[in-house]
C-alpha cells in the first residue's frame, strides 16, 4: 500500500485543490512507494493566506515563547528519529546509517540552534551627542522557502528554523521527489498544536508550485537551494520586485592536496567527500588536484578505497553507499560519463551503473574515478552532482591556485597542506566561500554559509540567516 500525502495548509493536512498526485519512487528499486499531492497555484494562495493570518500573533510573540515551539518541535523529531531516518532512507536512496546519524539529527540540531538563537538575537545601539541611534530588526512577514532533493529534512529546517525564529510565517515547497519527510514534519507540527498558519508545506513541482510562490506579491523574502539554472531565473523573478532572495547554488568543489599533506585520515576523507551520499551533496569535494610528488601515491590509495565501497541496499548496515535519487539523474549522470570518455579521461574504477543482487530496477552508479582531463573541459567545469571524481596533478602552488579556480562556480574547497602560512595563503586566494584545511564538512552554524560567482548570493547559517528573515529599521532618539 503506497502512502498519500498531504499538503500543511493552515494548521490542515489537504491534497492538492484540483486533486491530482505525484508519484514517489523508491531510488533503491525504482517502484512507486507513495503520491504527493501536485499542488498548483491555487494551494500556494491558500498558503499564503494562512501564513499571513498567522503572521500578527506570531510575530507579536516574545522569542523566547517562540523558542519554545521550534524546540517542541525538535523534540517530537527526535522521538521519532527512527521513523524519520527510514522514511528518508527509502525516500531519497541514501544508506540508512547515514540518515540515522546525519540528516535527521542535524535537522533537530537546526531547530534546536535557531530556537537558541532567537533568544540572543540583537539589535545595535550608537550612543552619539544629543542622540541615541538603534536599529529595529523586525520579522518581514510571510516567507518562502524552497529546499531541494538531496538533503530533504536537513536542508528544510535549514531554511525554516531562521525564519521563523525571527517572528515570520513560512510556505515551504520541498523538492517533489523527496517529499516525505517534509510532509512527516508537517504532521508533527500538527501532533503538537504547533499555532496554524505558522508553517505551511505545499507539494508539487517548480513550474506549477515554486514559480507561483516566488511571484506571490505577499511573499516578502525567497530561500532557495537548487541548481544553478533555477536560481538564475529565480533571481531575476524577485529582482523583477525587489523581492529579498538568497540563494545556494551549485559547487564544482576543488581538494588540493599537496605533498606535505598529513596523511592520517587524508583517504579516508578525500574517499567520503568525493562520495558521500552518492556525491549528491553541494560540498562534495569532485575535483581533486595532487602535487605531483604525490600523484600516484594519492592515486592508487584513493581508487582502492574506492573500489572497495560497498554499493547496496540502502537499507543493509553494511552499505556504504546507495543509489542516485531518480532515473532523470541516473540518466544525467551516465551522459556525463559518456562525455568525460569522449573528453578522453581514463576511468580508473566506477564509470558503470550497478545492478545489485534484488535491486535491479535501482539507480545506482559505481563510484567513479577519472584520470587525463584537463581544466577547460565540460567533465571539470560543470557540476555532475553524482559518485564522480577527476583527478589533476599540479607542481607549483600558483598552478593549483589557478586549476581550482578554474570554474564558474565558488562554493566550497579543501586544502591539505602541513605548512600553516601556505594554508593561510591558498584559503584566502581560493574563489570560495568556504574553505576547509585538513578536513571535509566540518561545520559551525554559528558560521556564515554560501558561496560566490555561481554557487549563489547571500549567506545562510547564524546570524546571517537571522538577518537575512528581517528588515532593519533605524530609529533615532534626540536627547535635547
Amino acid at each position: 500500500m503506497t502512502l498519500r500525502l498531504s499538503h500543511l495548509i493552515g494548521g490542515d493536512a489537504r491534497p492538492a485543490r484540483d486533486g491530482a498526485w505525484l508519484e514517489v519512487r523508491d531510488p533503491a528499486t525504482g517502484q512507486v512507494f507513495a503520491h504527493c499531492p501536485d499542488g498548483g497555484a491555487d494551494d500556494v494562495a491558500e498558503a499564503v493566506a494562512a501564513a499571513e493570518a498567522a503572521f500578527p500573533a506570531w510575530s507579536a510573540l516574545p522569542a523566547p515563547e517562540r523558542a519554545a515551539w521550534l524546540n517542541r518541535l525538535a523534540d517530537a523529531l527526535e522521538s521519532r528519529l527512527e521513523d524519520f531516518a527510514r522514511a528518508e532512507s527509502r525516500d531519497a536512496g541514501k544508506p540508512l546509517a547515514l540518515a540515522r546519524s546525519l540528516d535527521i539529527p542535524r535537522a533537530a540540531s537546526n531547530l534546536r540552534f535557531f530556537a537558541a538563537a532567537a533568544t540572543q538575537f540583537a539589535s545595535e545601539s550608537h550612543a552619539a551627542p544629543g542622540a541615541i541611534h538603534y536599529t529595529l530588526r523586525q520579522p518581514l512577514g510571510v516567507v518562502a522557502c524552497i529546499s531541494p532533493w538531496n538533503l530533504p529534512l536537513y536542508l528544510l529546517t535549514w531554511k525554516i528554523a531562521p525564519a521563523l525564529a525571527a517572528g515570520n510565517c513560512v510556505v515551504g515547497k520541498p523538492s517533489e521527489v523527496t517529499p516525505v519527510t517534509a510532509w512527516m514534519l508537517g504532521e508533527l507540527a500538527r501532533e503538537i498544536g504547533f499555532p496554524p498558519g505558522v508553517l505551511n508545506i505545499v507539494h508539487g513541482r517548480g513550474p506549477s508550485v515554486g514559480e507561483p510562490l516566488v511571484a506571490h506579491p505577499r511573499v516578502k523574502a525567497v530561500s532557495f537551494t537548487g541548481s544553478t539554472a533555477v536560481g538564475l531565473r529565480l533571481g531575476e523573478a524577485c529582482a523583477r520586485t525587489l523581492k529579498k532572495v538568497s540563494l545556494e547554488l551549485g559547487g564544482k568543489n576543488a581538494t588540493l592536496v599537496f605533498a606535505d599533506a598529513p596523511r592520517g585520515k587524508l583517504i579516508d576523507t578525500l574517499v567520503r567527500s568525493a562520495f558521500l551520499n552518492s556525491g549528491q551533496i553541494c560540498l562534495c569535494g569532485s575535483r581533486l588536484l595532487v602535487e605531483r610528488s604525490a600523484y600516484d601515491e594519492v592515486r592508487d590509495a584513493l581508487v582502492a578505497r574506492a573500489r572497495a565501497l560497498v554499493v547496496g541496499d540502502p537499507a543493509d548496515p553494511a552499505t556504504q553507499m546507495g543509489p542516485v535519487v531518480s532515473q532523470a539523474h541516473f540518466d544525467k549522470v551516465m551522459a556525463c560519463l559518456a562525455r568525460a570518455r569522449e573528453e578522453g579521461g581514463r576511468v580508473l574504477c566506477g564509470g558503470e551503473a550497478l545492478r545489485p543482487a534484488g535491486h535491479a530496477g535501482g539507480w545506482f552508479i559505481a563510484p567513479t574515478v577519472i584520470e587525463g582531463l584537463g581544466p577547460a573541459c565540460r567533465t571539470n567545469t560543470e557540476e555532475i552532482f553524482g559518485p564522480v571524481l577527476t583527478l589533476q596533478a599540479f607542481d607549483t602552488e600558483a598552478e593549483a591556485l589557478a586549476l581550482a579556480n578554474a570554474t564558474p562556480y565558488g562554493l566550497a574547497a579543501s586544502v591539505w597542506t602541513s605548512d600553516l602560512a601556505r594554508a593561510h595563503r591558498v584559503a584566502g586566494a581560493l574563489e570560495a566561500g568556504l574553505v576547509w584545511v585538513n578536513t571535509w564538512m566540518n561545520r559551525d552554524l554559528r558560521t556564515p554559509f554560501g558561496g560566490v560567482k555561481q554557487s549563489g548570493l547571500g549567506r545562510e547559517g547564524g546570524w546571517e540567516a537571522m538577518r537575512f528573515f528581517t528588515e532593519a529599521k533605524n530609529v533615532t532618539i534626540s536627547l535635547d
